[in-house]
């Protein structure tokens, strides 16, 4: 098709027009303007997808799964290419998904780019070129402190509100919005409730502010989903709590009678840097019965006591998967923090973890031709119930004796929605062995001196 544009003498909102006026259009049409009409997002886009008509400086789409919200911030992101010379930022939850999910994925910038437009992909240097010169570079949620130096005039922050260090990576993202007139972000998210959302939203009540908020439903392409999403996802959330927020994009309030709240949570909140040396670093499990889709995750949650006796929370890697694949998981995580035990609930039958965890172990250490290494493993048994076994956990975050380095946003869902009387979820169960072990039995006594490598 060569490398320019082809005429756009296209209506705008094609596909709301008639369907008699819509073939009538079509058929007038050359072979170059269908072609670019296949590119039109103004044509195809629903309004809400589409940006604001008033002018803005944060557009926040605050929509539930499946809206449509990486289509709307890549469509942006194009359109904003067009102006030469501009440098983006693109900005996501990790690494991986800036990756996967704003640039590769099937909503992402390569996959919507017409044909005569299309970047040039480098993912060894994070960056994406189009022809007349405009760059954007990828960034991690994180990773703040990426963002401390270079400068942008537009930026695409996609779910914000799941980022480990939310407002420490918003902040460094608008400090270095600096260039251009008319420096803009998109951020496209499902929401929690989390400072950095509530202050946005609380800035779009003010007109002159340059926020503008659109929330959007999953239910508004309810008729283009896949029939296994509709069966397995939509229906088994519709009516809950979850539900609310993930398929109706709620910002939800804290659930009376809930043991932690999200104030409570951010209030002992810290990061990698205020975290004092280790004295004993544990993996907790918290087995799931079987490795069916629609099953629990096992909850795997990694932690330790501080020199202080503080707790902190250092990792979730909570998973569905093989027994097998889940121990992996469990074993690479000991070895990359130097562990000093593995703990899991045996009590759901959970007493072949043990065995496993062992003959993966040994494995790995042959694949990787390494002398066997001893892996500390203790099983536990939940002789009292859960809310007994929660709250001397919740008590400590109270005491400011137990902290999150960074957000858990999938952890922290589950702690601010469970109330005592309702099956207690996997990684909030993971969390709770985690800190009963290294802060509330006799053996949470310090069993090492030095640090922990960070």
């Amino acid at each position: 098709m060569g490398t320019s544009a082809p005429p756009l003498s296209l209506m705008s909102q094609l596909a709301l027009l008639p369907v008699h006026e819509r073939e009538a259009v079509l058929a007038d049409l050359s072979d170059e303007e269908v072609a670019a009409l296949e590119y039109d997002w103004q044509a195809w886009g629903r309004p809400n997808q589409l940006p604001p008509t008033i002018p803005w400086k944060i557009w926040l789409i605050l929509a539930g799964r499946g809206f449509g919200k990486s289509r709307a911030g890549a469509e942006q992101v194009i359109e904003w290419a067009r102006t030469p010379s501009l440098r983006i930022a693109l900005v996501a939850e990790t690494a991986a998904d800036a990756r996967d999910v704003l640039v590769e994925g099937e909503s992402g910038i390569l996959a919507c780019s017409p044909p005569w437009c299309r970047p040039k992909y480098e993912p060894s240097k994070r960056r994406l070129t189009w022809p007349n010169g405009t760059m954007a570079t990828t960034y991690s949620g994180d990773a703040p402190d990426q963002l401390r130096g270079p400068q942008h005039s537009k930026a695409w922050a996609d779910e914000c509100a799941k980022w480990k260090y939310a407002q420490n990576a918003w902040d460094m993202l608008e400090l270095g919005l600096r260039l251009g007139d008319d420096p803009q972000i998109v951020a496209t998210t499902t929401p929690r409730p989390i400072l950095l959302i509530q202050s946005l939203v609380k800035e779009a009540q003010d007109p002159t502010s340059g926020v503008v908020v659109t929330r959007g439903s999953t239910y508004e392409i309810y008729a283009n989903l896949a029939q296994s999403f509709i069966s397995r996802v939509v229906k088994r959330f519709e009516g809950t709590r979850l539900g609310r927020q993930e398929l109706h994009a709620e910002i939800l309030t804290d659930t009376p009678g809930a043991l932690w709240t999200l104030a409570l949570l951010d209030r002992t909140r810290v990061t990698l840097a205020d975290v004092p040396d280790l004295v004993r670093i544990g993996i907790a499990l918290d087995p799931a019965a079987t490795s069916q889709e629609t099953s629990d995750e096992m909850g795997i949650i990694a932690g330790g006591r501080g020199a202080n006796g503080h707790g902190y929370t250092l990792r979730d890697v909570s998973m569905r998967g093989t027994p097998t694949a889940c121990a992996r998981t469990a074993i690479f995580l000991y070895d990359e923090l130097q562990a000093d035990v593995i703990i899991a609930e045996v009590n759901n039958g959970g007493e072949w973890i043990g065995t496993v965890i062992k003959l993966v172990a040994e494995n790995m250490w042959r694949e990787q031709e390494r002398a066997s290494k001893e892996i500390n493993y203790k099983m536990v048994h939940a002789s009292r119930g859960k809310v007994t076994r929660a709250e001397p956990v919740a008590t400590l975050f109270e005491q400011n004796r137990a902290h999150h380095v960074g957000t858990f946003a999938a952890l922290e869902d589950q702690q601010t929605t469970w109330v005592p009387g309702m099956k207690s979820p996997d990684r909030m169960d993971a969390e709770v062995w985690l800190y009963t072990e290294l802060l509330l039995t006799e053996e949470a006594k310090p069993k090492r001196a030095g640090t922990w490598g960070r």
